[in-house]
């Protein structure tokens, strides 16, 4: 009897220069260097072939014992985008005044942040991003999946390159608690959301806050 070998030659790895390496890396941060957080959405449509590929990008991202736990829910109808921003915001008030420490409001003060959130229904297009704590087979017997926050975080890094990369800007909103988005989008409660990404072409007159980042010296330590 033949068994497939549970492994398989790498064939999909390409060894370059190391000149061409060094290009590579610089353009590559180049290009994230680009990338800027927007809260100022236009309405424009996105071609359904760009958020697909992107998904298909996370998909690739690596995580605990290959189980892949997580899904994304594309949100486009206006009138779920409008109860989404709903329950946000109704989550937001509550937050900004009980819940977030002085500190914290402190914190996000400059960046003008408040419990308002018309981009959940500005933007085109919105990307509800869940955890799954299990998964259930076909067959009615569930499998417990590992390091999903990590696994999760992952993939969204992965899917927030590849629609900057595509020509998208982004918005990485995470309202507390989120379960409203489980009754909303039909999710079961076994899947935690862990991120509402907003997507979309910035607006005409977009205004971004005048930030910057660490360097590598305050990041990085090389022993």
């Amino acid at each position: 009897m033949n068994i497939e070998p549970p492994f398989l030659p790498l064939s999909t790895f390409i060894r370059r220069p190391e000149d061409e390496m060094i290009q590579r890396s610089r353009d590559f941060l180049a290009e994230l260097r680009r990338r800027r957080t927007i809260r100022d959405f236009s309405d424009e449509a996105i071609p359904a072939e760009v958020i697909e590929n992107c998904l298909r990008a996370a998909g690739t991202a690596p995580s605990g014992a290959n189980h892949q736990p997580w899904h994304f829910v594309v949100v486009r109808d206006a009138g779920l985008k409008r109860q989404i921003r709903e329950g946000a915001e109704a989550e937001e008030r509550e937050f900004y005044a009980h819940r977030a420490p002085q500190e914290w409001k402190d914190a996000l003060a400059p960046l003008g942040t408040d419990a308002d959130k018309p981009f959940l229904e500005t933007a085109p297009c919105l990307i509800a991003i869940f955890g799954q704590k299990k998964t259930v087979l076909d067959d009615g017997n569930e499998l417990k999946n590992y390091y999903v926050p990590e696994s999760v975080s992952i993939a969204t890094g992965f899917l927030i390159a590849a629609l900057h990369h595509a020509g998208l800007a982004t918005l990485t909103h995470t309202p507390s608690p989120m379960n409203f988005l489980n009754q909303l989008l039909g999710r079961p409660q076994h899947e935690k959301p862990y991120i509402l990404l907003v997507v979309g072409y910035p607006a005409e007159h977009c205004m971004v806050p005048n930030i910057g980042k660490k360097t590598l010296d305050e990041i990085a330590s090389f022993i």
